[in-house]
This record gives structure tokens, C-alpha cells and sequence, in this order.
């Protein structure tokens, strides 16, 4: 129970484990926690998200209006370059799911919050130094090569980044509204990208087309430096959940390493493999609408470069507000109901949103591509919530790392890549439109098999796998905090 005044109690269940250790593991919540301490830690979450998406999606913007025209030679038409340059963005896809593991690992050994901070910090060193590299012109393939290895760098960060990012945010919220808090952080991601078009938009409008892709592009990557450094010192002002402090006592009192990602396949499959089907249509629909969307209306439409980042910055910025919405839905109406949405809605965007694209008229485009990042945000937002709520505090970062971050290879890196060489083979966007559908049955099928965890308490979960691992609870007290 609590008193009033600065000394807190809380309740704790006691347990009596296999190896004869006796400990408490508490169920309320820190003296920290409450609206003030909860809006300090989504901050300093989102703040290294914006920063590290800032510098994830510079990237796949660049990649078709600077990188195909930079860094590779010119092919038989302009959907071959743009093809190359999709290729290398897609090696940071790749290197995500490392990236998650090794983060996952070491971030339930040590805490959140140092891993979070190294990811800021490589993430910011890899695009800096991209904002560097010589041209094709000038060194010829290494070019491209020293792109790739950056890009895996930077992907790697990345990687480690969201798992940490969302787990701070789930770690410190109720029970009751964990999916409103928990989708900050993805509300972080379009707000990166929003700063990214925002950089792009400003540097192409006042710079000459010649200017902007010989220097003016670099200063968009030099540009992280001081955002990195922004985003590292808001987050030196938060701790770790105190549920996350107490798994890491215990399991220091057993002499007990965080679960690694096979161990946590073997334990909890169902929860991997779930975050995985869930994770699959979200994450090709949002690359074919901020990425390749792009290309298609540059090379198929033939729209203005300020013209298309005009269009992408106010889906971003409409992006940016529903998310959080669709959150607070997720805990209202349930995590499953919110989530089918937006899996049947992403089934017929590519249908209708190509063909108004087509049109060439303003309103429709921005119609399109603001459609499809709402009908994106009823699966991205409940995310967090829903991956947390699968897995025990001690191996919850790998476990949604693991399953957030391996779909990315067959999803998100590939989709780009799959969408320009359909409209390549059939100069149509009706393969794209089959394509998007045929991932979001994949995620249909995974939502109909989830479990609904809305309002599920994450201590119950952990005194499930306590059990499970051999610790019985005998007995609950009032312990001082």
C-alpha cells in the first residue's frame, strides 16, 4: 500500500526458487513514476528516435534523388540506378536484425537506457561520415562500397535502437493506457522523417539542381552531428523502468545472464513469431508509401522534386498525429480489433492510391499518400504495446527486437526493391497493389492468432515465467521501497 509523503510502500510477492534463494519482486510502480516523470521518459525516447530516423530515412529519400545519380553508374534507364541505389538501402535492413539481437542481449543484461545511448552515437557517426564519401566519378565501385559498409553501420544502430526506444517508454506505463504512451516513440519515427524532408525541402528549393547533388545534399548528413548530440543529452536524464531494475537484481541474485535470442525462440516462439506476421504488412505498406512512392512519382508521374517532398512533409506530419490517437484506441477498444484495421485497410490502398497518384493532381496525391500512413498508423502504434506484453521483463528486449527486426529483411528492405522492378517488368502499379495485399493476409492471419493483451500487467507476466523457471511465490507483504 502506499502513504503519503516522499517514502513510498509497495506490495511484493516473495518466492522461494529452485537454487533456495528467497526475493521480492514488487508490483507497484516506482515513487518516479506519475504524468511528469512519464512525459520525461517519452520524451528522451522519442528524442533519439527522431534522431536516428532522421538519418534512417535521409537515406531512403537520397537514395532515389541524390545516391542513384552519385554513387552508381548510369544503367539503360533511370529505374536501374534507382534500383542499385534500393539494393544498398537495403543492406541496413539486413544488418537491423543484428543489430537487434546484440542490442536485445546486451540491453537485458545492462539496461535501456546505456544501449540506447551507443545506438544514438554509432547511428550519428555512420551518416555523418556518408555525407563525406567521394563519388562514383572519383574513386569508381568503392564508392558504392564504402556506402554499403556505412549503411550496414548504420542499419546495425538502428537495429538496436526501436526495441530500447519503445521498452523504456512500455516499462514505465499502466497497465491501462500502455498503448497510448507506447506509441510516442513510433510517433517519433514520421516526426525523423518529417525533419529529413524538411532538410531536403529547404536545401533543393534554394539551391540549383547541379549545386544541390555536388555538395548540397552532404549537408543534410553532416547535419546529424549536432542532432545526435541534441538527442544524446536529453537522454542522460532518464533511468530504467523500475520493473527492468528489480528483473536485473533478481537475476543477479541467481547468477542468472539475460536470456539470448535462441533461448528466448525455444521459450516463447509463439510470441517471436506472432511479432513477426504482425510486423510483416506494416512494414512493407510503410516503405512502399514513404519510399518507393517517391520514385514512382517521380519516374511514372513525372512530379517536381519540391513538389513531392511538399507532399510527403504533410503526410508526415498528419502521420505524427494519428499515431498517438490510434494508441489510445488500442487500449479503448483492444489491441486486435485496432490492429485488423489497419491490416484489411493496407489490403486496398495500393488499389485506389496509384491510380489518384496517377491523376497527377495535387490533392489527390497528398490524398493518397495521407490514406496510407493512416490506414500504416492502426498497426504501427500498437506495436510497442502489444510486442511488450508477449514477452517477461528479462528477455523482453530481445524478444521484440527479434521480432520486430528480422521481418525487416523479408519486408520493409525488400519491398522498394520488389514494387521497381514490377513497375519495371509491367509498367503497371496493379502487380504492387496484388503485392501489398498478399503481405497484409500474412498479417491478417497473425492478427487473428494473437492473443489480446490490452491492459495485461507486465509483473503478472513476469511471475508466469517465474513459475515456469522454477520460482514458487509463497506469501505477499508490505515491503518499504
Amino acid at each position: 500500500m502506499c502513504t503519503p509523503g516522499p517514502l513510498r510502500y509497495f506490495d511484493a510477492v516473495v518466492y522461494i526458487t529452485h537454487r533456495g534463494v528467497v526475493m521480492a519482486r514488487a508490483t507497484a510502480q516506482s515513487t518516479t513514476d506519475g504524468p511528469t516523470g512519464l512525459r520525461r521518459v517519452v520524451a528522451a525516447s522519442m528524442a533519439g528516435t527522431v534522431v536516428e530516423w532522421y538519418e534512417f530515412f535521409l537515406y531512403g529519400t537520397a537514395a532515389t534523388l541524390v545516391f542513384s545519380k552519385v554513387f552508381f553508374p548510369a544503367g539503360g534507364n533511370e529505374l536501374d540506378a534507382i534500383l542499385a541505389a534500393f539494393v544498398t538501402y537495403a543492406v541496413g535492413f539486413v544488418a537491423r536484425p543484428l543489430g537487434g539481437i546484440v542490442f536485445g542481449h546486451f540491453g537485458d543484461k545492462f539496461g535501456r537506457k546505456k544501449l540506447l545511448q551507443f545506438s544514438l552515437l554509432l547511428v550519428g557517426v555512420a551518416t555523418f561520415l556518408m555525407g563525406c564519401l567521394p563519388t562514383f566519378g572519383q574513386i569508381g565501385y568503392r564508392a558504392p562500397a564504402l556506402l554499403v559498409t556505412l549503411r550496414f553501420v548504420q542499419g546495425f544502430a538502428v537495429g538496436g535502437e526501436w526495441g530500447g526506444a519503445v521498452l523504456l517508454v512500455a516499462e514505465h506505463s499502466p497497465n491501462r493506457s500502455r498503448g497510448f504512451w507506447a506509441s510516442w516513440p513510433q510517433a517519433g519515427v514520421p516526426a525523423g522523417n518529417l525533419l529529413a524532408t524538411v532538410v531536403l525541402l529547404i536545401l533543393t528549393t534554394s539551391l540549383s539542381d547541379d549545386a544541390f547533388l555536388s555538395w548540397g545534399w552532404r549537408v543534410a548528413f553532416w547535419l546529424s552531428a549536432l542532432i545526435v548530440l541534441v538527442g544524446y543529452y536529453i537522454r542522460t536524464k532518464v533511468t530504467d523502468a523500475p520493473i527492468f531494475v528489480r528483473a536485473q537484481q533478481e537475476a543477479a541474485e541467481l547468477r542468472q545472464s539475460s536470456f539470448s535470442a535462441v533461448e528466448v525462440l525455444r521459450r516463447y516462439p509463439r510470441g517471436v513469431f506472432t511479432a513477426m506476421g504482425l510486423r510483416f504488412a506494416e512494414n512493407v505498406m510503410y516503405y512502399l508509401v514513404v519510399t518507393f512512392s517517391i520514385t514512382y512519382l517521380k519516374v511514372v508521374v513525372g512530379a517536381d522534386t519540391a513538389h513531392i517532398l511538399w507532399w510527403m512533409l504533410a503526410a508526415h506530419a498528419v502521420h505524427i498525429v494519428v499515431i498517438p490517437i490510434a494508441g489510445r484506441l488500442s487500449d479503448t477498444l483492444g489491441r486486435r480489433p485496432v490492429y485488423f484495421l489497419g491490416a484489411l485497410t493496407a489490403a486496398t490502398w495500393g488499389f485506389f492510391a496509384f491510380p489518384m497518384m496517377d491523376t497527377g493532381d495535387n490533392l489527390l496525391i497528398i490524398a493518397a499518400v495521407v490514406i496510407g500512413l493512416v490506414f500504416h498508423a492502426f498497426m504501427y502504434a500498437g506495436q510497442p504495446a502489444i510486442m511488450a506484453e508477449m514477452f517477461p521483463t528479462r528477455m523482453r528486449y530481445s524478444g521484440v527486437s527479434l521480432g520486430y527486426q528480422v521481418t525487416s529483411i523479408v519486408a520493409g528492405s525488400l519491398a522498394p526493391i520488389i514494387a521497381t522492378s514490377l513497375l519495371g517488368r509491367f509498367d503497371s502499379s496493379l502487380p504492387i497493389a496484388i503485392y501489398l495485399a498478399g503481405a497484409s493476409v500474412i498479417t491478417l492471419v497473425a492478427v487473428w492468432f494473437a492473443r489480446e493483451t490490452s491492459g495485461a500487467s507486465l509483473e503478472a507476466l513476469d511471475e508466469a515465467d517465474a513459475r515456469a523457471t522454477g520460482e514458487a511465490p509463497v506469501r505477499t507483504s508490505g515491503v518499504p521501497a
